[in-house]
């Protein structure tokens, strides 16, 4: 019975970590570029009170063990970065990847770091910036007589001038991981690589496996409300069952102690 209330902890744990979960998913379900989070649960150690095979007799086997398991923990909590929907801003600096990637910018520490929210803005300088005033990498600066600006799905940055004139500006980029469930959330819709994730890999939107640009759209958060709601019950009630196997292990303990 002690082991029952052990495990049982255990499945509470769990449980508690599920819920803050699905509570910080419902919480961004309105975040531009916010990409839902998935826990991957895992069996813990088991206690081996007989190994299948062993000896019973001269020349027999056992065919099957008696093994006690003793709970369970998170193995794994990352990012889902399947594609969101489109919103549709018509903000002229506003870009949506369509596809994979990230577009890199350069924080206020002077790190680079990775996001999919692409509602940009132009500081004092002309420069695209994000509201944390994390900087677009490599630099796009527009100038203060431009009369129109186009994004292409390339990447390409183009403006209007005075007189009929245009200018191209620069060339947008995107990056993209091996392994993207690998990287490190970092607030703000920023994320870091780590080991796990690779080396970041730098291309031509639309090339080499990579999305492509959409100006004047955000990519909105891909939480699923229905499916949050439904795993947010489930889980719930897994944290009622876990509860009531410590109540009854309390109960049947009690019973042992009591016996005279």
């Amino acid at each position: 019975m002690i082991r029952a209330l052990s495990t049982a902890a255990t499945g509470l744990e769990a449980q508690s970590a599920n819920i803050e979960r699905i509570s910080n998913d419902l919480a961004n379900v309105n975040t531009d570029g916010y990409k839902r989070s998935r826990n991957e649960f895992s069996d813990l150690m088991y206690d081996t009170i007989k190994e299948a095979g062993g000896q019973l007799g001269a020349t027999t086997q056992s065919p099957v063990g008696v093994q006690q398991g003793l709970g369970v923990k998170v193995g794994a909590l990352h990012k889902n970065f399947e594609q969101g929907p489109a919103k549709i801003t018509n903000h002229p600096y506003d870009l949506m990847i369509d596809g994979r990637g990230f577009l890199p910018v350069q924080l206020q520490n002077g790190e680079i770091g990775y996001t999919r929210t692409g509602a940009f803005k132009l500081d004092s300088q002309g420069r695209m910036v994000l509201s944390n005033g994390a900087q677009l990498v490599p630099p796009v600066n527009i100038p203060p007589n431009a009369m129109g600006v186009q994004i292409a799905p390339n990447g390409e940055v183009k403006v209007s001038l005075p007189n009929n004139g245009e200018a191209v500006l620069g060339q947008i980029q995107l990056v993209t991981f091996q392994n993207e469930q690998g990287l490190s959330a970092r607030g703000e819709g920023i994320y870091k690589p780590t080991l796990a994730s690779g080396a970041p890999l730098q291309g031509i939107p639309g090339e080499n496996g990579l999305g492509s640009l959409s100006q004047g759209a955000l990519e909105g958060s891909n939480v699923n409300v229905a499916n949050s709601m439904v795993d947010m019950i489930q889980t719930q009630r897994a944290y009622e069952m876990n509860t009531k196997v410590m109540g009854v292990a309390d109960q049947m303990l009690g019973a042992t102690a009591n016996i005279k």
